[in-house]
């Protein structure tokens, strides 16, 4: 009897527990990204190589900050910012879109940044929720 009520106890714990998980608002914090154009990024290039310094396409969600570092010797452009060396560039997204932006730091010059917006309530929030949780382990 006693087992009884302690199985249906935890199960319902982790019923209420799931249902928070898919239900419950996604707190609006921000996480900052970090990405860093190297040392010698500028003089590899005029020398003719083909460098992949940061990826063509950045992931963020709504809320995250982009921050571009330039520890090269020469100063490179992001969007209309000119970022010097030694710099460091912040960039808030708060809105769920698919950004464009000219990169010196990439051979097309170009970047793209997806800002992809808070789960739906459900399924995918708790898919979401446990991908958070996985990502933290």
């Amino acid at each position: 009897m006693l087992r009884r009520l302690l199985l249906v106890v935890l199960a319902l714990l982790l019923l209420g527990g799931l249902g928070w998980a898919a239900l419950a608002p996604v707190q609006a914090f921000s996480r900052e990204k970090l990405f860093e154009i190297p040392l010698g990024t500028s003089a590899r290039r005029i020398a003719g190589e083909e460098l992949e310094i940061l990826p063509q396409t950045i992931r963020l969600g709504v809320n995250d900050v982009l921050v571009l570092r330039n520890a090269d010797e020469a100063p490179h452009i992001f969007g209309p910012t000119l970022i010097m060396p030694g710099q460091a560039f912040r960039l808030p997204f708060a809105k769920a879109a698919t950004y464009s932006f000219l990169c010196t730091a990439h051979t097309d010059g170009q970047l793209n940044v997806i800002v992809e917006p808070a789960p739906a309530r459900g399924w995918a929030r708790l898919r979401w929720r446990w991908r958070s949780l996985a990502d933290k382990i």
